[in-house]
């Protein structure tokens, strides 16, 4: 982000998501002065970061200050009483960026007025640099606003741009919830281990180092996944005895996938209305 205008970044909210984001921004050249950080109680460790890069932390909004980009990482359940206090921070040039799952657009206009908005939903992978981030503009995000915000979204990882704001539901279901599921791969392939004769540790060491180190490989790669999966799969093997199960039409992976991802999307929604 070196080279560009930056101006004047509010970050609402110090717990991991904007601990994250502070520490992507400082270390890609968003200079720390630029940053007011407004959190009541920031961790230590969050507190050392922003005395250090040279920012400013305060409890509530400070008279006068108004953001080029007013940042919310705030859990969903505070959007309604921490909202309307965020009012003064809201010019005509501000855009405002939620990373809140479940808070429309239309909630964070009912208290911010009419300015451009983005929603974005990054994941958990975000805190060491590895994460994706779904994101939808509103009409009123020009081309230089959304440039930025996918700037300072993209020090985690990747950004996706969605069409319509009902696509953040599903970029909810499949990725912002997604690391849950493949930790609970390894709790299950570590169980599974454990079952078939492996001392408890060793069968959870074996499961975490293999989907961490599948992970990288995938991400290094560039083939695809189902050309992965058939480039470890033998005809006749142990592998594909496995898959014979996975992929059953029936019981298999995909239509359990389909259920799961589709009650996120659905839970989505209704914390949207």
């Amino acid at each position: 982000m070196r080279g560009i205008t930056i101006g004047q970044v509010v970050l609402v909210g110090a717990g991991n998501m904007g601990g994250a984001m502070l520490s992507g921004w400082l270390k890609n050249g968003v200079p720390g002065a630029s940053v007011t950080v407004i959190d009541p109680g920031p961790s230590d460790a969050m507190q050392t970061m922003i005395a250090e890069a040279g920012s400013l932390s305060v409890p509530v909004p400070p008279a006068g200050l108004v953001a080029d980009v007013l940042f919310l990482a705030i859990k969903p359940q505070m959007m309604a009483d921490v909202l309307p206090v965020l009012k003064s921070l809201v010019g005509p040039s501000t855009v405002v960026v939620s990373v809140a799952a479940g808070t429309t657009l239309a909630a964070m206009r009912e208290h911010l007025g009419d300015a451009g908005m983005v929603r974005a939903m990054p994941n958990t992978p975000a805190m060491v640099g590895r994460g994706i981030t779904g994101a939808y503009a509103n009409d009123r995000v020009s081309d230089d606003q959304r440039d930025l915000v996918d700037r300072l979204l993209k020090v985690s990882g990747p950004v996706e741009w969605v069409n319509s704001e009902a696509d953040i539901n599903a970029v909810t279901a499949v990725s912002g919830s997604g690391p849950a599921y493949v930790f609970y791969l390894v709790e299950c392939m570590a169980e599974a281990g454990r079952k078939a004769g492996l001392q408890a540790d060793l069968a959870m060491r074996l499961a975490r180092e293999t989907v961490a180190g599948a992970g990288e490989l995938l991400h290094q790669s560039r083939d695809d996944a189902s050309r992965l999966r058939q480039n470890v799969t033998s005809p006749g093997g142990t592998t594909a005895a496995a898959l014979s199960v996975l992929m059953d039409p029936q019981s298999g992976l995909q239509p359990v996938f389909d259920q799961a991802i589709e009650a996120a999307r659905q839970r989505a929604e209704e914390l949207a209305k």
